[in-house]
């Protein structure tokens, strides 16, 4: 009996079975993208939006992608090529001053990139569609977006009486993001606002189900087998190596920051 492959690295193409038909999703264009926000209304809740009112000046603490709203739209005057507008709802943490309390907001981006999808006319359905007549069953190619959560670079507080124009209405917050926030959405352009930069890391891509023809190497079966851990936990601890990172701060460079060492 030959030796089992495994996944990884494959030295000798000998060892290719066969050739084997596959159903999946094939990559037409992609991109990356690395987005500077610079001052992204931060819409605070009731709470934190009297703290800000009383307060001169806020320090950033955290930013989390909460959900990506992605759309797909063709271009007719350039076929094959389509558009894709992504809204990143974010929620956005920071520490206000005098009082060191802490606000929270919701920050909304819309960004749009044109990318190559080719053309088909073809609708896709399996035996595990249930008929819906809301659902569209279209023929664009799907969007997928691939995101981290933002860096928060800076956060200001802005005594203004009128909106920037980056400001917009929110009255198309989707429920699910509005329950991530302890408290109602504030959407007044009056009073002190909250503002915040983000730097945002993103991959946007096109793909399209098809069947491609791809060599195999032979079944994947797993060679390692379950282990049952019935050891005490102190044994279990006991083989946990010692966290020397956490004691000792790892070597580095001080051009990383940008900016030269300092010299004694």
């Amino acid at each position: 009996m030959t030796d089992k492959k495994v996944s990884g690295p494959i030295a000798n193409l000998d060892c290719i079975r066969e050739a084997v038909c596959v159903h999946t999703s094939k990559v037409l264009d992609s991109c990356r993208d690395k987005d500077c926000v610079e001052d992204l209304r931060v819409y605070c809740t009731e709470d934190s939006q009297s703290i800000i009112d009383a307060s001169v000046s806020v320090r950033p603490r955290s930013a989390k992608l909460l959900f990506a709203d992605v759309d797909v739209e063709e271009i007719n005057f350039n076929r094959g090529c389509y558009t894709v507008d992504v809204t990143y709802f974010y929620k956005v943490t920071g520490e206000a001053f005098p009082g060191e309390a802490k606000v929270t907001g919701l920050c909304v981006f819309e960004k749009r990139v044109v990318l190559y999808g080719s053309e088909g006319t073809s609708k896709i359905f399996t035996s595990n569609d249930v008929y819906c007549n809301d659902k569209n069953y279209s023929s664009l190619p799907t969007a997928v977006v691939e995101a981290v959560d933002p860096l928060i670079l800076s956060m200001k507080i802005v005594n203004r009486c009128k909106p920037y124009c980056s400001d917009r209405d929110l009255c198309d917050i989707p429920c699910a993001i509005a329950k991530c926030f302890c408290g109602d959405i504030v959407s007044s352009h009056s009073g002190k606002q909250l503002y915040a930069t983000l730097g945002q890391f993103s991959i946007i891509s096109l793909e399209r189900d098809t069947q491609l023809l791809m060599p195999a190497y032979d079944y994947c079966v797993p060679t390692k087998e379950c282990v049952c851990v019935e050891e005490d936990p102190c044994t279990l601890f006991s083989h946990i190596p010692f966290p020397m990172d956490d004691f000792f701060p790892p070597k580095g460079s001080p051009e990383k920051c940008g900016q030269e060492a300092c010299v004694t």
